[in-house]
């Protein structure tokens, strides 16, 4: 029977205890993020540090834009809000994370390197924005990403080759940025039975080439071009041939009339 008691007593006790507030990761990544945003429009008015104590009860979300999960953050969705500012890195606190929509914003800066430490990251979405610099490639040590959609930005740079090294990765969307240099035969050729990308993925980025792109256009001479200049170089050649047969003959025949007039005036007249 006392055992029972203890129990009872136990259980009261752990009824009495009021929730717990967030984990101190989530609290640092949400203030930290809140303060690298600017918010014009004032959509996220619920973004303050109270709130941030305690975001989430069970599944449960008192935050904006936030889902939870066992208490955790578990998806941040702040698409077309008018925000501007940038990703702030502390975003790598919220450890929980699985997915992350900032698109179709203003965010301006880098990719911070810094998201690689979510680990439980399956959707990247930063499309629409006017982030810049080049695409991390710390990104593929996020193993679980099915989506990265980075289109519409100011982005540079090559695409990182070990992006290719995502065997979840089923959306993959860089276009209409800066990119350079070859697209990787890894993401360009995707073998057996992983999900393979079209030109759409790649397009508008003046100097990304490669499969599935289709060939550039050769930006050196174009064959017209090519056969214009032989045509002009042979035409050109042959004038200057002709024009110096002409001197020659010109030439010989002064020379040959010099040799005349001076044989006549050694011949006695008759």
């Amino acid at each position: 029977m006392g055992a029972w008691t203890l129990l009872i007593v136990a259980i009261l006790l752990f009824a009495a205890i009021p929730p717990s507030s967030s984990d101190p990761s989530d609290e640092a990544c949400l203030t930290q993020l809140s303060e690298s945003l600017q918010d014009p429009t004032k959509s996220l008015q619920n973004w303050t540090k109270s709130t941030f104590a305690n975001p989430c009860n069970g599944f449960t979300s008192y935050l904006q834009g936030a889902t939870c999960n066992n208490g955790r953050i578990y998806k941040l969705s702040l698409t077309n809000l008018g925000l501007r500012g940038s990703i702030s890195p502390f975003l790598a606190n919220c450890t929980n994370l699985q997915a992350l929509d900032l698109s179709s914003n203003f965010l301006t800066g880098p990719i911070p390197s810094e998201l690689q430490s979510l680990v439980n990251l399956a959707v990247l979405n930063l499309s629409s924005n006017r982030l810049d610099g080049e695409i991390p490639p710390q990104l593929a040590l996020c193993a679980y990403l099915n989506v990265i959609d980075l289109h519409d930005n100011l982005l540079s740079g090559p695409i990182p080759q070990q992006l290719g090294l995502l065997v979840r990765l089923s959306a993959f969307d860089v276009s209409n940025n800066r990119l350079s240099g070859p697209i990787p035969t890894s993401l360009g050729y995707r073998s057996g039975n992983l999900p393979r990308f079209n030109s759409s993925s790649f397009e508008a980025n003046k100097d990304l080439y490669g499969y599935p792109l289709p060939p550039l256009k050769n930006k050196g001479l174009s064959i017209l071009a090519i056969v214009g200049i032989g045509l002009g170089s042979g035409f050109a050649s042959l004038v200057l041939s002709f024009t110096g047969v002409c001197i020659w003959l010109k030439f010989t025949e002064r020379k040959m009339a010099t040799e005349e007039g001076k044989i006549s005036q050694l011949m006695p007249d008759y």
